[in-house]
C-alpha cells in the first residue's frame, strides 16, 4: 500500500511505515495536481499538515483513499464528516506536539516582556552607534512571575501552557466552555511533582484580570478576540496566538498596539496566511513566527510515530 505524506513526515514515522510494507512518498504535490497524483499512483493513505487541504472534490474525485491523516490537532483543512460519511477512516495526533506548541508561547512570551522582538532587529541595524539609546529603549522590561496568564481555550495545548507558567511562578486563570476544571501536574526532572487544579471562569472575567492572554481553541466562524475585548483587557497587556489565524482582529490588534493599549502581541498564524498583512509584518511592537508551533524535531518524531501506528491499525484491521 502506499502513503503520500504530502506537507512531509519525521524519518521516524517513514521507517516505521516501511518496516511494516508501505511505500511512503514524501514528494510535494501542488494542490491543484493531487487528484491526478492521487489515482495515477494508486495512494491509499494521503498525510497532510496545515499547508494541503483534502476537501469535498479530492475526496469525491479519488475513490481508493482510505485513510486521511493530519499531522498534528486541528483538522480544519479537511472535510472531516464528509470522509467519514464516505467511510474513509480520518486520524490526527491530538497530544504529540502540545509541548513544542506551549514552549513556542513562552518563547514569544519572554521575548515579550524583555522586548527581544524588538532589540533583535534594531541591535544588527544600531547596536554599534546606538548602542546606549537601545539601552535606554529596552530599560523597562518585565518578569514573568507574580504575573496573571489568561488561557483561552483550556484543552491539551492550553494545560501544557499552564504547566510552564505555573513552573515560572505565574497565576493562572482559564476558560472554556467545555472544560469545568483540570488538575495540572507540573513534573520535575527528579521525578517529583506538584499538582494544581484550575477550574475555567467566564472569558470576560480572564480577560479583565489578565497580564497577558495565550489563546488555543480550533478555528471559530468570527474572532475570538476583537475590538470590545481588546478593550476590556488591562491596558499594558500582551496577547500570543499560536493557535489559528483569524481568532484575533489584525485590525484592532495594530490599533491597540500603536495607542499603547497593548505592550506587545506574539502571533504564530495570521488571518490571511500564508500571506500576512504588511502592516502586521512591519510592526515593532509584533513578535512574529511562520506557523512554527509544532516544528520541532521531537513533535515531529512524536507526529509520524503515532499516524504510523493508527495506519498500520487501521489498515490491518480492513
Amino acid at each position: 500500500m502506499k502513503v503520500l505524506a504530502n506537507d512531509g513526515i519525521s524519518q521516524t514515522g517513514v521507517d516505521n511505515l516501511k518496516a511494516a510494507g508501505f511505500e511512503v512518498i514524501t514528494d510535494k504535490i501542488e494542490q491543484g495536481e493531487l487528484i491526478n497524483y492521487i489515482n495515477e499512483n494508486n495512494i491509499d493513505v494521503v498525510l497532510v499538515r496545515s499547508a494541503t487541504k483534502v476537501r469535498k472534490d479530492i475526496i469525491d474525485a479519488c475513490p481508493g483513499i482510505k485513510i486521511i491523516g493530519r499531522g498534528g490537532v486541528g483538522m480544519d483543512n479537511i472535510d472531516v464528516e464528509y470522509a467519514r460519511d464516505k467511510g474513509i477512516h480520518v486520524i490526527n495526533t491530538p497530544a504529540a506536539s502540545s509541548a513544542s506548541v506551549a514552549e513556542l508561547v513562552f518563547a514569544h512570551l519572554f521575548g515579550g516582556v524583555r522586548f527581544l522582538y524588538d532589540a533583535n532587529r534594531s541591535m544588527p541595524l544600531d547596536g554599534d552607534t546606538k548602542f546606549k539609546d537601545l539601552k535606554k529603549n529596552y530599560a523597562e522590561g518585565r518578569e514573568l512571575r507574580g504575573k496573571t496568564l489568561g488561557i483561552i481555550g483550556f484543552g491539551r495545548i492550553g494545560q501544557e501552557v499552564a504547566k510552564i507558567a505555573l513552573g515560572c511562578g505565574m497565576n493562572v486563570i482559564a476558560c472554556d466552555p467545555l472544560v469545568d476544571n483540570a488538575t495540572i501536574k507540573v513534573e520535575f526532572f527528579d521525578g517529583q511533582f506538584i499538582e494544581m487544579e484550575i477550574f475555567t471562569r467566564p472569558l470576560e472575567e480572564v480577560l479583565k484580570q489578565s497580564d497577558f492572554i495565550s489563546i488555543h481553541v480550533p478555528s471559530q466562524k468570527n474572532y475570538v478576540i476583537g475590538e470590545k475585548e481588546i478593550e476590556s483587557m488591562k491596558d499594558g497587556a500582551g496577547i500570543i496566538n499560536v493557535a489559528r489565524g483569524g481568532l484575533i482582529d489584525e485590525v484592532a490588534l495594530i490599533d491597540a498596539l500603536e495607542s499603547n493599549k497593548l505592550s506587545f502581541a506574539a502571533l504564530d498564524t495570521f488571518e490571511n496566511e500564508p500571506s500576512p498583512a504588511i502592516k502586521v509584518l512591519k510592526n515593532d511592537k509584533l513578535s512574529l513566527t511562520p506557523h512554527i508551533g509544532a516544528a520541532t524535531k521531537e513533535a515531529q518524531d512524536r507526529i509520524g510515530t503515532e499516524l504510523a501506528e493508527q495506519i498500520k491499525r487501521i489498515l490491518k484491521a480492513v
